[in-house]
């Protein structure tokens, strides 16, 4: 049983009801015991865990590009939560309860470099990916040296293959090498571009599916 000592407004040890004090370093304290909670896994709740495993089973993959892409926001919290965070609130989709991503939607990096000029891929090269984009490096805040982050992401597999410090934006192309063992499997593309000195992203683009050959 808890006692008040002091009065109402005074200290309080132990437990009154749902309240709980003490004392930490001399300073007097109490909180709150949450109720319990009858049903833990109430529908919303299931909701919300199939959409966390969704995504995290999307991002895990990734863990390297979003070192990269998510950098400016790792403020307080790592640059993968940075990511689960917004990944979970802006590109879930689908009908519960069997979320989606909406890869569109789910960037892979963020910032506010000048982006990708239209992108282009090709997968018919047996074992490889070809990129292609514009020369934008004349327009925004874009520079020749900036460098092309390229991501090929297995959903089946549960892996990526990527570059992250791939050819400069003036290049217009590049190849990805990806495993024999991709045949057949359908693949996801990203591109975005990171400034040669690291402190700048653009935010990534979808730039579709295709069957790896």
């Amino acid at each position: 049983m808890g006692k008040i000592s002091q009065g109402i407004l005074g200290g309080l040890s132990g437990k009154v009801g749902n309240v709980i004090g003490g004392s930490w370093k001399g300073i007097d304290y109490i909180r709150i015991k949450p109720s319990s909670v009858a049903n833990p896994r109430t529908e919303g709740q299931v909701n919300q865990r199939n959409k966390f495993t969704v995504t995290l089973e999307y991002l895990q993959p990734n863990k390297e590009f979003l070192k990269v892409g998510y950098k400016s926001f790792a403020t307080k919290k790592t640059e993968f939560n940075a990511a689960m965070s917004y990944v979970l609130n802006n590109a879930v989709g689908g009908i519960a309860p069997n979320f989606t991503i909406d890869y569109s939607l789910a960037l892979l990096s963020r910032g506010s470099l000048s982006g990708v000029l239209n992108g282009t891929t090709d997968l018919t090269t047996p074992g490889q990916v070809d990129f292609g984009w514009g020369d934008n490096s004349a327009e925004g805040n874009a520079n020749a040296t900036d460098k092309a982050m390229l991501l090929v992401y297995n959903p089946s597999k549960k892996e990526s293959v990527y570059i992250l410090d791939g050819a400069d934006r003036t290049a217009g192309s590049q190849s990805v090498t990806i495993p024999n063992t991709y045949a057949g499997d359908t693949v996801e593309l990203f591109m975005a571009f990171v400034s040669a000195d690291d402190s700048q992203v653009s935010n990534s683009v979808y730039l579709g599916s295709g069957t790896a050959a």
